[in-house]
């Protein structure tokens, strides 16, 4: 063969190859079956989540060590299944399981936490992830005995409003005149009409503000803001109340353009007269729910009114009061006794804490969902015969709780 034919032989090939090389990749990026399928390896997404599938809650448990099925008992039994759904993939990250060790340690050290175990995902159950219309982010629940419920801001009746809560109600009285200003500070009307109140602390130690911050929740509340920015992404409302409430919606809501944010200073009456009472958020924010959902979005915020939420709590017919006081340094129990209104406001004046036999033979009965001491469950100190007064901080006040036989009534006198 001569040199020039070798050589056009050579060019042909060439181009042969190039043609071969461009056919195999044209039919792979368009979907036609390869000439080689050995030589083809299809690797499925690991990072986009098929958003079709549905969460299957008990396989996920049951993937769990024997050691996280305990530490996250909790979530698994109280967070509701649409928030579950979201949240998972926090309850196995290191600095959520590092919380929850935390926390079955301070309980082993027969420490009060304030909201109740059963309580502190109340708000998720009040308010389903589909359901959020708007976001109120407190900073930490309340430290007095009978007062945190898992709402930020609301405490259960017999107890009055506490401070920052009455100021709410000026506020809203403002925006909506004909608002009736409740006794109570019960807020689970609104959660139960898409308005998520969630503190930025899930939990707390009696009587010491902020002792469970930078232990974890600071991070999982961040991620609840995110979840609600990104999937309801038709919009809500966040109003922020205080500089750490503004920092952390600023820090958590990726897509701000399309909620609405409303900023103020804290309703705390250190802050509130600065323009909290006249910050019109109330109206402000139905008028924004309105506009992109029409009138069936906007919130119902006078439905606390006394007269719109006839409870029916049943009223105690006998006396017996179970008189309940705190002190940081001692974590006793209770007493039982018969009292009045005086008789407390001496009572209020005696900070000893007093130990006196009472008669066990009939438990003293829990009343809803708050902590009603037994000589079986009762707190540190608690004996078979014996119960001895807890003193309240000033901040709290005295709680008191009656009880008869067609039901019970509490209440409370602040100090």
């Amino acid at each position: 063969m001569s040199a020039k034919r070798k050589a056009a032989s050579a060019i042909v090939a060439s181009v042969d190859a190039k043609k071969s090389k461009q056919s195999s990749l044209s039919s792979f990026f368009s979907g036609a079956a390869p000439t080689s399928p050995a030589k083809v390896t299809v690797r499925a997404p690991t990072t986009v989540p098929n958003s079709n599938a549905p969460f299957d809650k008990d396989r996920w448990v049951d993937s769990l060590s024997e050691k996280n099925k305990e530490l996250l008992e909790l979530e698994i039994k109280t967070l509701h299944d649409s928030w579950f759904s979201a949240l998972h993939g926090e309850f196995t990250k290191p600095y959520f399981l590092k919380l929850k060790e935390f926390l079955k340690q301070e309980r082993g050290k027969r420490k009060w936490i304030f909201p109740p175990e059963e309580d502190v995902y109340s708000w998720a159950r009040h308010t389903p992830l589909d359901k959020v219309k708007v976001v109120i982010l407190g900073q930490d629940p309340y430290h007095g005995q009978g007062q945190a419920h898992g709402l930020c801001f609301s405490v259960r009746p017999p107890i009055n409003a506490p401070p920052s809560l009455k100021n709410i109600y000026t506020a809203l009285k403002n925006d909506y005149p004909d608002f009736t200003k409740p006794r109570d500070g019960l807020l689970t009307p609104w959660a139960d009409r898409g308005v998520l109140l969630i503190n930025t602390c899930l939990t707390v130690e009696a009587h010491k503000a902020n002792s469970h911050a930078k232990k974890g929740w600071e991070e999982f509340t961040a991620k609840v803001l995110r979840t609600v920015a990104e999937q309801r992404s038709d919009g809500v409302v966040f109003l922020a109340w205080g500089s750490p409430a503004q920092k952390n919606i600023d820090a958590s809501v990726p897509n701000k353009s399309r909620h609405l944010i409303l900023k103020s200073v804290h309703p705390s009456p250190l802050s509130a007269h600065r323009g909290f009472m006249t910050c019109g958020h109330f109206k402000q924010a139905n008028a924004w729910l309105k506009e992109r959902y029409g009138s069936g979005g906007v919130v119902e915020w006078d439905c606390l009114a006394e007269e719109k939420r006839q409870n029916g709590l049943p009223v105690a017919t006998e006396e017996e009061v179970v008189v309940e006081k705190f002190d940081a340094n001692h974590l006793p129990g209770l007493i039982i006794t018969k009292t009045d209104d005086t008789q407390r406001q001496a009572e209020r004046a005696d900070a000893k804490v007093q130990v006196e036999d009472i008669d066990t033979s009939e438990p003293v009965e829990r009343v809803g969902r708050d902590v009603i001491d037994d000589p079986v469950n009762g707190p540190p100190g608690a004996s078979d015969k014996k119960h001895a007064e807890v003193i309240f901080g000033e901040s709290t006040g005295e709680y008191a709780r009656e009880q008869g036989t067609s039901g019970h009534q509490e209440k409370q006198n602040e100090i």
